[in-house]
């Protein structure tokens, strides 16, 4: 569904939720091109939340189309950078395409059904360029469809997302990065075992004429154990406290892979993937930047765009995602800086005309519990 805002050039998609967010009384803002819940309560006690309990997300922003037909993964197995003969049907695999000079068009999640069935879900603002490359030059056996606003996506996050799972029938004990087919009272789902927190947690990717009946049942079985309905601005601060990279700030067509230390989602050993060869370059000849943590050394807190500075005040690198940690209680984020530097090092941040002290961190900031 869109909807034309008074004043607005271009229409916002709306979710297949949105009039469960209104009622709960959701602040939106614009993500991607959508028209999506930035929070509820608010973004400390939404993310809290999740570190602590469990919180429900609706990221049915997020690209879904899927790819049918004989040697469907082998096909994109040519074009993607990670290899998909490292994992098995009912798998999942965080993967990335590039471009021809080793930039990052976007990172997405694969979903290996069958060989010749793969789901992928990008990110909302990619979801149409990933979809127009991939399909160019593809074979004449497969079959695209974009499921972009045909599904949602719930995301059920937390160290007792497993319980609400349980509590409305649901599939719980599958391993990380696995999907299985499931059914709600309403119909046919997929329970996937990931996400975007660093905590233990589900994405459920449900038909959109059942989405509203799935978010009722899971928030009313959730309540007793403290579940909270979150926006994108907690699931920001969360990714931020995992060092996630987020594309548009921490990855980019500007951005290599290694630069990015997302390297581990390369297949070094495979011999042919979009921009195979730009990479395998900057692999080899080293990085001009690194991508690290910073986290505040004083009442600091960076935001994307602040200028990385020695101690002379020289410009030295820039910060890429900045927030205030909710469970740090202090300033972090993440920015590129010289490899020469390493974690425990001292940079400086221009915040707000004046100089601030960050030590370089290797994220992630707190410890994940994404495989418990």
């Amino acid at each position: 569904m869109k909807r034309q805002y008074a004043g607005a050039m271009t229409q916002l998609i709306e979710s297949p939720l949105a009039e469960v967010h209104r009622a709960l009384g959701a602040k939106f803002a614009e993500f991607g091109g959508w028209n999506m819940p930035v929070a509820y309560a608010g973004v400390v006690a939404e993310h809290t939340a999740v570190r602590t309990a469990v919180g429900v997300f609706d990221v049915s922003h997020l690209g879904t189309f899927v790819v049918e037909g004989p040697g469907a993964a082998d096909y994109l197995n040519t074009r993607l950078s990670n290899d998909l003969e490292r994992i098995a049907p009912g798998q999942a695999q965080y993967t990335l395409l590039l471009d021809a000079a080793g930039g990052v068009v976007d990172d997405m999640i694969v979903y290996l059904f069958a060989p010749d069935r793969v789901v992928v879900i990008p990110n909302a603002a990619n979801s149409d360029e990933v979809i127009r490359r991939l399909k160019d030059g593809s074979p004449a056996a497969l079959t695209w469809t974009d499921r972009h606003t045909a599904d949602a996506i719930i995301a059920v996050q937390g160290p007792r997302s497993a319980e609400v799972l349980a509590a409305v029938g649901l599939p719980a004990g599958i391993g990380y990065m696995s999907f299985v087919a499931a059914a709600s009272g309403d119909g046919p789902l997929t329970v996937c075992r990931t996400g975007y927190t660093g905590e233990r947690g589900y994405e459920l990717v449900v038909p959109a004429p059942h989405a509203s009946a799935v978010w009722e049942r899971l928030m009313a079985a959730g309540e007793p154990l403290g579940l909270a309905p979150c926006g994108l601005g907690a699931r920001d601060t969360l990714r931020t406290e995992m060092g996630y990279p987020l594309h548009g700030h921490d990855l980019s067509l500007a951005i290599s892979p290694v630069e990015a230390r997302v390297g581990w989602a390369v297949g070094w050993k495979k011999a042919l993937f979009d921009g195979d060869e730009a990479v395998r370059v900057v692999r080899r000849d080293g990085a001009t930047r690194t991508l690290l943590g910073i986290k505040a050394c004083g009442r600091g807190i960076p935001r994307p765009g602040m200028t990385v500075v020695d101690a002379d005040g020289q410009p030295i690198g820039e910060v890429t995602s900045g927030t205030f940690s909710p469970t740090l209680k202090t300033g972090i984020g993440l920015a590129f800086v010289p490899p020469a530097l390493a974690a425990g090092d001292t940079v400086h941040v221009a915040v707000r005309n004046r100089s601030e002290a960050f030590e370089l961190v290797r994220p992630p900031f707190v410890p994940s519990h994404v495989m418990d």
